[in-house]
């Protein structure tokens, strides 16, 4: 089975199981991108009776199946429920109908079946066959990923994939710099771009930043990722991008 793992700023890393493939491949770390330190929300799923047998989402919204939390650390040590972070990704199991922007219908553009990564705070949490869900508008989602690495991910809607450019290693003085001393960059190149915001007719208004592009972003926005072979990478609003570099 593949696993996700994720992680937010002050709890510890937790996985996500992939359903239908069979062996492990490299774990893909997320974490929040914001330094501001917020205490951790727990959010009591609602839960539906055993009756109800089929869950709907309307409009825009898309309801998504969560993975169970990790117990352990990477390095094997046993979490307490309180410490468990709550995943950050899953797979899209019904969506909705869609919207209607003017006299366009605007139907939803994830599909069922889809893995897909969501803003950390989005959502309203509920218990539906013995397993956690979430029902999210679809704009709350990050982007899909399309294979176990985060270079590959489809950012949606106005956001854009940026590989994070390399911290660098000494001050212009020489001095040697450790991690922990390390500036976090806000430079990165523009891996992939959504396929842009929709205008008040229904239309999608391509992105101006285009794939290649080295650019200077927001410093507190988005969130970031590891990829596979440790490279960072963030996603976020093309508005957070500030200036192409050249």
């Amino acid at each position: 089975m593949s696993s996700v793992q994720l992680s937010g700023a002050g709890v510890a890393a937790v996985a996500f199981t992939n359903k239908g493939l069979a062996s492990p491949p490299s774990a893909l770390r997320v974490c929040s991108s914001r330094r501001s330190v917020r205490s951790l929300v727990v959010r009591a799923a609602t839960v539906v009776a055993p009756k109800y047998t089929s869950l709907k989402p309307l409009g825009d919204r898309v309801l998504v199946k969560l993975g169970a939390a990790e117990e352990k650390t990477v390095g094997g040590i046993l979490l307490p429920s309180t410490a468990q972070s709550k995943p950050q990704g899953g797979d899209v199991v019904a969506v909705g109908a869609g919207r209607t922007i003017g006299d366009k219908k605007i139907e939803v553009g994830v599909q069922v079946g889809s893995e897909v990564v969501y803003s950390k705070y989005a959502g309203t949490e509920v218990e539906f066959n013995d397993s956690k869900h979430l029902i999210l508008k679809e704009d709350d989602i990050i982007g899909i990923l399309e294979s176990d690495d985060v270079k590959d991910m489809k950012p949606l809607n106005d956001r854009v994939l940026i590989k994070v450019a390399e911290a660098e290693d000494k001050t212009p003085g020489g001095l040697i710099l450790t991690e922990t001393t390390k500036e976090k960059p806000s430079i990165g190149t523009v891996v992939a771009v959504g396929p842009g915001p929709l205008d008040d007719e229904g239309k999608r208004q391509p992105l101006s930043v285009p794939a290649g592009s080295t650019v200077l972003y927001s410093k507190y926005a988005g969130s970031e990722f590891k990829g596979a072979d440790g490279t960072g990478y963030i996603v976020l609003r093309a508005s957070d991008v500030m200036a192409v570099l050249s």
